[in-house]
């Protein structure tokens, strides 16, 4: 059965020495820094907890920003599964609710395809289902059918396959506003934090809590000259560069390779490794 939120037990007493993250750009660590001064993100954050907790840990991201399920099944998941790796976190899914067509069935069979060869590995793996992007994000209504039937699917995945299961859907801290980036899809670095934290807990790491999915009390709706202000924005700096690079067959993820192609020791001691420890105590 899969390890959902607050139901937690039985992770490994030895720790992890090999850690690989794969997917899209929350697992890149979009909006948590940026290009010029470097990038975060929950699985830096999470790799530097685990190795202030177990020295020595080798840790490599593949993730890139922009990419569907069937890229990361092509490009992502035979590098990370040469590397035996014992820990990996998986998070993918989003771009192909949200690209237009009609490929959402073939996505989800590619996603069923990532677990399985996954699985094989014998590895720990941490997923998570998706919040819910209707309550913020400008016409986040018309994906919210995909959104279900792509939650319903990793959850499905985690039982069969017994993942440890993070449950951002119905975690009230999504719903707070600084979880996320303007874009209500990304997360902010506050956002990467909590789904450090949370990725914590689903191993059940020393000094990992249930505290990461309580709300902040920070407003969940903004008043209405705000949230009109809030969607011009959003659509003049997300949507409609969006919408240009489909017209013309771009992605963000043209050009770009993975930050941490290979499993390397974390730098240490380093101001992340304090950070990350710090969220704990």
């Amino acid at each position: 059965m899969a390890i959902s939120l607050g139901y937690v037990c039985g992770a490994t007493g030895a720790g992890y020495s090999r850690y690989v993250a794969i997917g899209d750009s929350q697992t890149e660590g979009l909006w948590d820094g940026d290009d010029a001064i470097g990038v975060l993100g929950f699985a830096d954050r999470l790799a530097a907890l685990i190795d202030s907790i177990y020295p020595g840990l080798e840790y490599a991201n593949l993730a890139i920003r922009g990419k569907l399920v069937a890229n990361v099944l092509r490009e992502q998941v035979p590098p990370a599964l040469a590397m035996q790796p014992d820990l990996i976190t998986v998070c993918i899914g989003m771009n192909d609710v949200i690209q237009p067509g009609r490929s959402f069935g073939r996505a989800l069979a590619d996603l069923e395809n990532v677990y399985a060869a996954l699985a094989e590995s014998g590895a720990t793996l941490v997923t998570t289902t998706f919040p819910n992007v209707a309550q913020f994000l400008p016409l986040g209504r018309l994906v919210s059918g995909r959104l279900a039937r792509i939650n319903d699917a990793i959850r499905a995945a985690a039982d069969r396959y017994d993942f440890r299961l993070v449950d951002l859907y119905n975690a009230p801290s999504m719903r707070d506003l600084d979880t996320w980036d303007i874009d209500r899809v990304h997360a902010s670095t506050k956002g990467h934090i909590r789904f450090a934290a949370a990725a914590a807990e689903a191993l059940n790491l020393p000094g990992s809590n249930h505290d990461w999915a309580e709300a902040s009390g920070s407003p969940t709706r903004q008043p209405f000259s705000a949230r009109t202000y809030g969607q011009l924005r959003w659509a003049r700096e997300k949507f409609m560069p969006w919408v240009w690079r489909r017209l013309r067959g771009k992605s963000s993820a043209d050009g770009r390779v993975p930050r941490r192609p290979r499993l390397e020791p974390l730098s240490a001691p380093s101001a992340l490794h304090n950070e990350a420890a710090a969220q704990f105590e």
